[in-house]
């Protein structure tokens, strides 16, 4: 029997895909590097494992609420919304396991069949997949990596109009680790505001910057906050990929129409995680703080390295803990040279085409991983550019 045309479209993630055969190659016996999955190498900071080690032996293991409990709701609230500048009340906060829920379920919420929906591409390959799954239509805005990686304005105002619903933001990227300027997020403003469209800001990465930056959110501008839904986590910040703990924050009325979908789909995020992610919040900040320290010096080793490879050239990104260089110069195709340097190199890494068709020409690497294995890694891809 045929499945629906709502599934029809989708494709597993890239990165899931690359895991999978390197570790069936590692299976095989075969040396490999990993620079193709997006979480952090640390592990999750040892006071916030404690607390939900705590919680389950204290017999915290039942049902919560749907939209989260009451305290970690109210934590986030005055945590997230004094790192924006905003002011953010409990009953906006929708907790959920991991950050997806709060992608998909807004989308859900506020597209009807036939709207348009414009995405960042090179971009996180969810928000394809969800507004093509809620009967939307996906209208991707390049990012340019002649703005930074930021909206490629004059094409975005080309494609806003009366027909799109949904504006979606990523900034910090992945993959990019492009962050979006003040001047960008106003003018996307002025035109949500034009259009009456609604805005969704993943920022999952928000406290990965580096050199001093902060990354904005569209939220803090005039008027925005009654039309934006912010999405973050815990998992990148915390270290907590594996905990699935994730929340958005949004207008209280689409809060409670979120809160239905959560409660007729997932039920509600684990009773002892959510304990974790009290603890990830009101505890110390030097682990995460040092966590940024250390991987401002990845990155600068990341870069540098590529720069220095045939046919690469590779801007420093300003967020998250990825490196997206231009490889246009190897004369090669992403994902032929993504299988290439797999095969040869033994390295793990992700073509740009997995995350849209403006990623062509790209790669993406993650720099959450050792010094050790990110020199290692760089001096195996340059042997086998070399030698091509």
């Amino acid at each position: 029997m045929p499945f629906t045309s709502r599934t029809a479209h989708l494709k597993p993630e890239g990165a899931y895909q690359v895991l999978a055969r390197a570790n069936q190659l590692e299976a095989a016996g075969k040396d490999i590097i990993h620079l193709e999955i997006g979480q952090p190498d640390y592990a999750t900071f040892a006071n916030v494992s404690e607390a939900g080690i705590d919680a389950i032996r204290s017999g915290k293991t039942r049902y919560t609420s749907p939209a989260g409990m009451p305290p970690l709701r109210e934590a986030i609230a005055e945590d997230a919304g004094r790192r924006r500048g905003i002011k953010v009340l409990p009953e906006e906060v929708i907790v959920s396991p991991g950050g997806k829920p709060n992608l998909f379920f807004p989308t859900l919420a506020l597209v009807e069949p036939g709207d348009e929906v414009i995405y960042p591409d090179p971009g996180f390959p969810t928000y394809e997949a969800m507004i093509r799954v809620a009967g939307g239509v996906p209208v991707a805005v390049p990012l340019l990596e002649t703005n930074q990686f930021s909206f490629a304005l004059e094409e975005f105002d080309r494609l806003v109009n009366e027909h799109t619903r949904l504006i979606i933001l990523n900034s910090p990227s992945n993959p990019t680790g492009g962050v979006m300027p003040p001047t960008d997020l106003e003018h996307i403003a002025a035109q949500a505001e034009r259009f009456d469209c609604w805005l969704m800001s993943d920022e999952i990465y928000t406290r990965l910057v580096y050199d001093g930056r902060i990354a904005p959110s569209i939220a803090a501008l005039p008027g925005m906050q009654a039309r934006t839904i912010i999405v973050d986590g815990f998992s990148k910040t915390y270290s907590m990929t594996g905990w699935r703990l994730g929340f958005g924050i949004m207008p209280q009325t689409l809060a409670e129409r979120v809160e239905l979908l959560l409660t007729h789909s997932l039920g509600s995020t684990a009773h002892f995680t959510q304990f974790a992610g009290l603890e990830a919040i009101q505890g110390p900040q030097e682990a995460v703080q040092q966590m940024v320290r250390e991987y401002q010096h990845h990155r600068d080793v990341i870069v540098d390295g590529l720069n220095v490879i045939p046919g690469f050239t590779c801007q420093r990104p300003q967020g998250a803990f990825y490196a997206f260089p231009n490889i246009t110069g190897t004369g090669l195709e992403s994902s032929a040279l993504a299988n290439l340097i797999l095969d040869q190199a033994g390295v793990a890494l992700l073509p740009g085409s997995a995350f849209g068709a403006y990623g062509e020409g790209y790669l993406r690497l993650s720099y959450a991983n050792s010094i050790e294995n990110i020199e290692a890694g760089l001096n195996r891809i340059r042997k086998a550019i070399e030698s091509l």
